[in-house]
């Protein structure tokens, strides 16, 4: 006899995964950890598209000092020294300052000596060239680079003197004006910055490479090169969620097997189920790969996640003494259901939690499809024979259906009690509290401005052709300047205002403002093009970065100061976004947590062919949710980091329930199969509660109570459903 149709689909789809699983075993995704892999930044996308200058937001620092510790700026040969290793540092020939990399290069580096050098050397003057900082300084400069005759070379010397110099620095030449600043002498301090820029043949950059070069500098030089600032804090992130993966995947592999070694006591079933479990984990990844899906290492927690859901085919196969097509029916229904709680998060704004949710709904339906279509036969002919259950021999659930209305209270009340508010998204969300890196943060943010500060970036919509366009924009930067939130350096003569990009002008005319507009230590042109033709332009402004209530306020302010003079435009940045998102957050969680328990009811709704069965799952799920909310922030702070595990831990109330929705048969191997499941689930999550990196640690901690939570309401309801005849399906 030919092969069946159904032993076809069995090889056609064991062949397919097998072929997806393939190509991840030689050549597995670079997952990687950035701003752009955790949120989209409507400012940034648009630089990309539309300006010349890519270098905006993706600068790494380097924090420079002498091996004693000394007096830097202020030794003239030190500052010689340094811009020599600069210069060579910058050539990209092959010595001891290049960076040495097969794929990574320097594309920019910008320090304050060099835009010092810049400076004098408009008033033919050169550092290179000189014996001492009097042979520089000699004419006397008395207004310095802040005063009204100063070129733009000067105000940007100025400006990296305010930025890579530490705050309390006497800043000599650059602004007289300040306390204790005198025209005749340098700036003067012991540390300063470089900033950075590197790219890479191959995307993305590894920023790593900056480590390597900043050891090598250090070793050929008597000057100590540390890189620091928050994009290599998230390549530290990065690092940690890689190694947390390579060590937990592991461990959760050795507790499902042996946990199912367990419960099952048959070693090829365990065997298969394992097997199973890791091939639709290798083939998820391939299969998105195909469809140009990018990684991030926050997709990682998706992992042990899939593989703890992926247990659940098999207990109910296996230890349930249900029949084929009721076990296909609770599948089927715990499958639907599951997806359609987090598919709420593919509408999330935050892109981490749309690839999270997409990586998820992937694994849980290609798992369905294997555990229905071919482990199915293999599972009900491994179970153990049971007698058969007359409904007299079930524990009477008549009088304990009040456990289901009380355990609904009891999640409401673990909401009702949680303490309010959402955490700001930034890079301490994704580093472990005890980080020295969090510490030299902290201490980077005291001492620079730059590093206190947070850059908020403003693309502005602008017609070159159209005066009243020019005029309003011009109207905005004046009104715009006055901001207090915006740092600047008042010498009680003059303010320096740290805003950067396009200029100003007493004109309307567009080429008096081109004229204008300089390039910075950060920004070196902020015109947008389309085709060639400018169409708008950036406007930098740095605030203080410490307080996230008044960085909200500001993006806000800001906005309203857009539309109050008729322009058009967008505001971005790390923090801002950030912000927003944590308060976009705060406002719609509790509408997102009944959205996804009105999807529930939908799906359960047209599955089940019953209301009462279909509003119970719903309501479950929705109390599980709003508990899981409320957990989060008793258990160290609800956050936007948080934020997939309410979804996800919804999905498996939505599964259990509905697994408890359905006739009972045998309470004893019911429960078997749900608290069995559970365990095993809960454990895995519990594994991954012991990560160093954040959003796993929080993930796992919260799904592995949330597990407990969702299977002791589908207990509960199973006592509703137990005896009664009239919610029973045919």
């Amino acid at each position: 006899m030919g092969m069946s149709m159904s032993g076809k689909a069995k090889i056609a789809i064991i062949s397919v995964l097998i072929i997806l699983t393939i190509p991840v075993l030689f050549s597995p995704p670079d997952a990687t950890m950035s701003t752009e892999k955790i949120f989209d930044d409507p400012v940034i996308q648009r630089l990309d598209e539309q300006s010349n200058d890519s270098t905006t937001s993706d600068q790494l620092i380097v924090r420079i000092s002498h091996e004693d510790k000394g007096p830097l700026t202020s030794n003239f040969t030190r500052v010689q020294q340094l811009l020599n290793i600069e210069s060579m540092a910058k050539n990209n020939h092959e010595s001891n300052f290049s960076l040495d990399h097969e794929t990574v290069f320097l594309k920019r580096l910008e320090s304050p000596l060099s835009s010092w050098n810049s400076a004098f050397s408009t008033r033919n003057k050169s550092i290179n060239n000189s014996s001492s900082w009097g042979d520089v300084l000699q004419p006397i400069n008395e207004q310095g680079w802040c005063g009204e005759d100063a070129n733009s070379a000067e105000i940007n010397a100025l400006q990296a003197t305010l930025l890579m110099l530490p705050k309390t620095s006497n800043i000599g030449i650059a602004c007289p004006e300040f306390a204790g600043a005198s025209a005749s002498q340098p700036p003067q301090a012991n540390e300063i910055l470089w900033l950075v820029w590197l790219d890479s043949s191959e995307l993305p950059v590894d920023w790593l490479a900056l480590n390597d070069w900043c050891k090598k500098l250090s070793e050929n030089s008597e000057y100590d090169f540390e890189p620091a600032g928050v994009n290599m804090l998230f390549k530290e992130s990065e690092y940690i969620a890689k190694q947390d993966l390579s060590n937990i995947l592991p461990i959760t592999a050795i507790i499902l097997f042996g946990l199912m070694l367990l419960f099952f006591r048959d070693l090829k079933v365990t065997i298969v189920t394992l097997g199973s479990v890791i091939l639709v984990v290798a083939a998820v990844i391939e299969f998105l790969q195909l469809f140009g899906y990018q990684f991030s290492v926050i997709d990682g927690i998706a992992i042990p996640i899939i593989m703890g859901v992926a247990v659940d085919g098999a207990f109910w196969y296996k230890s349930s003494n249900k029949s084929k097509h009721e076990v296909r029916e609770i599948l089927l229904l715990a499958m639907a259901t599951t997806v359609a709680a987090i598919s709420l998060a593919l509408f999330s704004p935050i892109k981490a939690q749309r690839g999270l949710a997409l990586v998820m709904i992937t694994g849980i339906v290609l798992d369905w499809i294997l555990t229905r279509y071919v482990l199915e036969d293999f599972y009900l002919d491994s179970r153990k024979a049971v007698p058969d259950f007359k409904e007299e021999n079930f524990m009477q659930g008549d009088g304990k259906k009040w456990l289901w209305p009380c355990g609904l209270v009891l999640l409401v009340l673990i909401a009702a009690t949680s303490p309010p508010g959402v955490e700001t998204l930034d890079i301490e969300q994704f580093l472990p509290e005890d980080s020295d890196s969090l510490d030299e943060l902290s201490e980077l943010r005291d001492i620079y401005v730059i590093a206190s500060g947070t850059v908020v970036l403003i693309t502005l919509d602008i017609d070159p052709n159209n005066e009243t366009n020019i005029n309003d924009f011009l109207r905005f930067k004046s009104q715009f300047e006055q901001h207090p939130n915006i740092i600047s350096y008042d010498t009680g003569i003059i303010q320096q205002k740290l805003i950067l990009g396009v200029g100003d002008s007493k004109s309307s005319n567009f080429s008096a403002l081109v004229e204008n507009t300089t390039e910075s230590v950060i920004l070196l042109d902020p015109w947008l093009r389309d085709n060639g033709e400018i169409v708008g332009g950036l406007v930098i402004a740095i605030i203080d970065g410490e307080d996230s209530e008044s960085a909200y306020q500001f993006s806000v302010d800001t906005h309203n100061l857009i539309q109050d003079n008729n322009l058009s435009g967008e505001i971005g940045g790390q923090l801002v976004t950030g912000i927003s998102l944590a308060k976009s957050f705060e406002q719609t969680r509790i509408i997102q947590i009944l959205a996804a328990g009105l999807v529930v009811l939908i799906i359960a709704s047209c599955m089940t062919r019953s209301f009462d069965k279909s509003i119970r799952i719903a309501i479950g799920t929705i109390a599980v949710g709003i508990a899981v909310d409320g957990l989060a922030s008793h258990f160290g702070g609800r956050g936007i980091n948080t934020a997939p595990a309410v979804l996800i831990g919804m999905g498996f109330a939505a599964d259990y329930l509905s697994h408890a929705s359905k006739k009972m048969t045998s309470w004893r191997y019911d429960n078997f199969a749900r608290w069995g499941a559970a365990i095993t689930s809960g454990t895995v999550f519990f594994a991954v509660s012991f990560s160093q990196f954040p959003p796993a640690k929080s993930t796992g901690i919260l799904l592995s109570v949330t597990i407990f939570i969702s299977v002791f309401l589908a207990t509960c309801l199973a006592f509703v459903y137990s005896n009664t005849d009239s919610n029973q399906e045919e």
